[in-house]
Order: structure tokens, then sequence, then C-alpha cells
């Protein structure tokens, strides 16, 4: 069961990193208007990478046995997760101007981070 939990602990810890590095370089992309964000393989790997994330969040929370809406911490990083979604998606397609896309890109950095330090914590308030 150990060995189960901590494959998957890093499974997902590895995949939130290459995520959030996915993201940054993406909206860095975006900024600068760059073409890179046009590639193939810029459209479809943040989603494969995002695919594994889920499905090793789905996999840890069942294996620890803590779940949305049923514990705090675990409901607040789902709600957050929306949040972040619906954020990324401003920015880096549905912003009407870069003011905004740069705006949101920088708000779904601030809301992954809570997600993060919420995770580390286990506490919904993680930061007092």
């Amino acid at each position: 069961m150990a060995e189960h939990y901590l494959l998957l602990k890093h499974v997902h810890q590895i995949s939130a990193g290459l995520s959030l590095v996915l993201f940054i370089i993406r909206g860095l992309w975006m900024m600068t208007g760059s073409g890179m964000l046009r590639r193939t393989w810029v459209r479809v790997l943040p989603h494969v990478v995002d695919t594994v994330l889920l499905a090793s969040a789905l996999a840890l929370a069942w294996t620890i046995a803590q779940y949305p809406f049923v514990h705090g911490w675990v409901t607040a990083k789902v709600l957050a997760l929306v949040v972040y979604i619906a954020l990324g998606t401003v920015a880096l397609k549905r912003g009407r101007t870069l003011r905004v896309r740069v705006t949101a890109w920088i708000a779904a950095l601030a809301v992954f981070g809570y997600i993060v330090a919420v995770a580390v914590t286990k506490d919904v308030v993680p930061l007092v």
C-alpha cells in the first residue's frame, strides 16, 4: 500500500510540476505573440499531462480515502482547480485583450500556488 501511494504521489507531483511549467511557457509565448502556440505538440502535450494529473489525483483521493465535498481541503483543491481552469482558458484562449489575458494568467498562477499550498498543509486556509 505504501509503495502504491508513494508512486501515485510522485506521479501527481511530477505531472503538477510539468503542468505548471507548460502553463508558464505558454503564457510567456502568448505575451510575446509567439507562433509556438500553434504547434501541434504545444496544443496536445498540456492536455496529456493534465489528464495524468487528474487521473493521479483521483487515484490518490481514493487511496487515502479523502474525498471532495467530504474533506474540506480536498474540496478546496477541486473548487480552486475549476477556477484555475477558467482563468487558464481566459489567459490562453478567450481573453479579448492582452491585458485581460495577462491578468488572467497571473491570477491562474496565484490559484495554482493556492492549490499547492492546500495540498502541502491539508488546510483550506494554508497561509494563516
